[in-house]
């Protein structure tokens, strides 16, 4: 019986293989698209699950009360660790884990050309009770003693392969850390995977800190390093919120009695991956709006392809009228007459699920480039997607193929036999207007939210940002005592080298990846702020370099040291000062007179972080100890042999250490590169939506053609024009799809509208964006309705006459 079903269903849709064709690739190409988020969406949720005490250990956090609200940080002071363990000996683990970027390990260092790498991220500094919290195995040594003295460290065996060729011969052997700390290698990790947020290349001992530039901060309550994360293990029946209770009596016992607002709390290791406020170790956050939104992106997919499948089977419903009645008259039932049309669709499902994985497979290389991860479709490894495949097969299939199939099985044989049964007598009409206008609907708000997200990435890139950052370039800088005297050499080489326009020292570019916050004391108040300002130790150079314009005073005089600041205007604001003027000769205060600078200039406000915080308070001095990198305007034609003439000249000066550029508008830019690979995913979908719905679009006015060719003929005949007859097809989809303009607009307005809100500096959302949307759909409907349209209406009307 099954059998049969199935061989009648394949000759029904041979039949129709236009009809056929449409929902195939209809649905082909939601799947696919379904399949490829699903992909995304479980290696996103998949992060750390391979911990075993994942669900028992906390990340410790701090959390800052300033007068703009609370603000947070991913790290603690050093202390913090330490101190839990005497406080709480009912926890169970603490460990400290500190990371730090973009600095170089040297192989083979006595050697007479030692091998050089700059490690962006992956070099950490790890206490031994982090591997007893986190399940990161070692191939080789004992996790017991490789961590235990300072100057030792772990290789994970990718990386001592890339170190030494072989991980094997690797343990025993040593690197130096920064041109500065040896390590001896004492063990080797099994490689990470790609789903964790511990990218561990390098680990070293954290007792290796106490011979660091760290080391004076590591019985320190107030400076908080970012980098520097604490995890406990809470004893069972603790909840984290009985936990971030008890700690603001432990904060007020260590910290000084100004700092007490400023405190630590804990947060399960699970929502690490997915919180935004606080980042992780590898720079990448995903959130579960984010999820959440792809996820039901798949699905609008889904239905707006399966909405293809039921207008095309009802519109067919009134073909296959006299075929339903021979069955009824020849003994068939309604359940047997509903499984054979299930089967069609059945089908037609299972060959578009075959199409939708070679589709999948063949984007995915695409995806994986466009989102940076390392995805696989691969059902032995993930027998899950055979699952979400299978799923999705019957829930398709129930879909699509449920109400066709019971409208069919349901006409009256009699009335089936006279060819009298009509779109009207099978629901068709009412129903598919409501099918297109909900395509339509579904298909506007992710043109909309496209449209929107766009044009935020587009005002992201142009905005003013309040200093010059075209054409300069970043070149870090090595920081030991001994660079320091070069760098007087090192600027007179780069000046007097052609295509170099201005170049400056500093710690940083104004706006960069890193920022050092402090608070500090104004005007011999006894009390700090209570907010932080961002230091920019700079040379005088730096104005002219990045173009920062002063509102009053002058800038610094040259120095080595700190001794005159300029601050910006945000900076007078939050201390109540109007006029900049009044702000000239006052002195800031930092860290209890271990630095005391005078005020000389204001600075107008420049944007210090991303475009989603606000501008902060900056303070801008001389201090040659700190910088660590060369700011460079250089001339766009010659660009490429200046920054060759650069390496060079670097080479020169710096011969044991690596060198590196980065053009500041494309460091700029990754501060939004999740925005900007949503916005991409964004495109595809909304592209992936108007096609599907302009091929259902194209079957229906296909199929409406065939069913008014007679009426088509007599209206030529009587004299109605081309433009006439592509008119009477396209108004009513026109309508519709106004009506599901009205349905659209609200929903996205509101969704975009939350979305907006994560950024302080944010587009205005515009009537324009909105008319564009709209306008959009219908010049795309109408290039789809109109070539089936013109057909029809250039048909011979006498032949049109003559069908049957």
């Amino acid at each position: 019986m099954i059998r049969n079903y199935f061989k009648t269903a394949v000759r029904n849709l041979l039949r129709n293989k236009s009809y056929t064709a449409i929902n195939i690739i209809g649905l082909a190409v939601g799947i696919a698209a379904c399949l490829l988020i699903f992909l995304v969406v479980q290696f996103e949720l998949s992060f750390d699950n391979f911990h075993s005490k994942k669900g028992k250990i906390y990340r410790v956090l701090s959390a800052f009360d300033t007068p703009e609200g609370m603000s947070y940080s991913s790290g603690v002071p050093f202390p913090v660790g330490p101190a839990l363990r005497l406080d709480y000996p009912q926890i169970e683990k603490v460990a400290g884990i500190y990371g730090v970027n973009n600095d170089q390990i040297t192989v083979d260092p006595d050697a007479v050309q030692p091998k050089k790498f700059m490690e962006e991220r992956g070099i950490f500094f790890a206490e031994p009770e982090f591997f007893q919290m986190f399940d990161f195995p070692l191939l080789s040594g004992d996790m017991k003693t490789a961590l235990k003295e300072p100057n030792t460290a772990l290789l994970t065996q990718e990386t001592a392969e890339r170190y030494f060729g072989n991980w094997k011969g690797a343990i025993g052997k040593t690197i130096k850390y920064d041109n500065a700390q040896l390590l001896k290698i004492t063990g080797i990790l099994k490689n990470v995977p790609a789903n964790t947020d511990f990218p561990l290349k390098v680990v070293a001992s954290y007792a290796t800190l106490k011979n660091m530039s760290v080391k004076n901060n590591l019985n320190d309550w107030v400076s908080t390093y970012s980098q520097a994360y604490c995890f406990a293990i809470l004893p069972p029946g603790m909840s984290a919120d009985k936990f971030n209770a008890t700690l603001k009596a432990f904060v007020k016992k260590h910290k000084p009695a100004e700092y007490v607002r400023d405190g630590v709390m804990v947060q399960p290791v699970k929502e690490m991956h997915f919180d935004d406020r606080f980042g992780n170790f590898s720079g990448n956050t995903f959130g579960r709006d984010i999820i959440t939104a792809l996820t039901l992106i798949g699905l609008f997919l889904l239905i707006i392809a399966c909405v293809n499948f039921i207008n095309l089977a009802t519109a067919q419903a009134v073909n296959r009228s006299r075929e339903v009645g021979v069955r009824k008259v020849l003994g068939s039932n309604r359940m047997q007459l509903t499984a054979q049309f299930m089967s069609e669709t059945a089908v037609i499902t299972l060959f578009a699920v075959v199409i939708a994985v070679i589709i999948a497979r063949l984007a995915l290389p695409l995806l994986n480039q466009l989102l940076e991860l390392q995805l696989r479709l691969s059902f032995i490894n993930n027998p899950i997607i055979i699952l979400f495949l299978l799923l999705t097969t019957v829930l398709v299939i129930v879909l699509s193929g449920f109400y066709p199939a019971m409208v069919l099985s349901g006409f009256n044989p009699i009335t089936a036999l006279k060819s009298k049964i009509t779109s009207k007598m099978v629901g068709g009409i009412s129903l598919r207007r409501g099918l297109v206008v909900l395509q339509f609907a579904i298909a506007q708000v992710l043109i909309i939210g496209m449209l929107i997200v766009v044009s935020q990435m587009d005002y992201f890139r142009k905005a003013s940002l309040g200093f010059d950052r075209d054409a300069i370039v970043n070149i870090p800088i090595p920081n030991d005592s001994l660079s320091q005297l070069k760098m007087e050499a090192l600027h007179n080489k780069l000046e007097q080298t052609p295509g170099i326009k201005k170049l400056t020292f500093s710690m940083a570019s104004p706006s960069d990846n890193g920022n050092w916050s402090s608070d500090f004391k104004f005007d011999h108040a006894t009390r700090s702020t209570e907010f932080s300002a961002s230091l920019k130790w700079a040379d005088v150079d730096y104005f002219k370099t990045y173009n920062l314009q002063l509102v009053a005073g002058r800038v610094y005089y040259p120095n080595d040291t700190v001794r005159e600041v300029v601050v910006n205007e945000t900076l007078l604001k939050k201390l109540g000062i109007r006029n900049p003027q009044d702000a000239l000769g006052k002195e800031l205060n930092f860290w209890d007179g271990q630095l005391v600078a005078t005020i000389v200039g204001v600075a107008k406000d420049f944007h210090v972080n991303s475009l989603r915080d606000p501008i902060s308070a900056v303070v801008m001095g001389p201090w040659k100890q700190m910088y660590r990198q060369i700011g460079l305007k250089v001339e766009v034609k010659s660009a490429k042999e200046t920054l060759a003439s650069v390496e060079k000249i670097f080479n020169e000066t710096y011969p044991d250490h690596v060198y590196q550029y980065q053009f500041l508008d494309d460091k700029i830019n990754d501060f939004y590169k999740q925005e900007n690979q949503l916005s991409q995913l964004y495109k595809i979908f909304a592209a992936i939506a108007i096609f599907i719905s302009c091929l259902g679009l194209y079957g229906l006015v296909s199929f409406m053609a065939v069913q008014r060719t007679k009426e088509v003929g007599i209206r030529k005949v009587l004299g109605a024009t081309v433009g006439r007859i592509i008119y009477l097809f396209s108004k009513e989809f026109t309508l519709l799809i106004g009506i599901a303009f009205l349905i659209a607009g609200p929903v996205a307005y509101y969704i975009m509208h939350s979305w907006l809100q994560n950024f302080t500096f944010r587009i205005k959302l515009g009537v324009s964006i909105f008319i564009v949307a709209i306008l959009l759909s219908i010049v795309i409907a109408w290039l789809t309705v109109g070539y089936r349209a013109v057909r029809a209406a250039l048909a011979n009307p006498v032949k049109s006459l003559r069908t049957e």
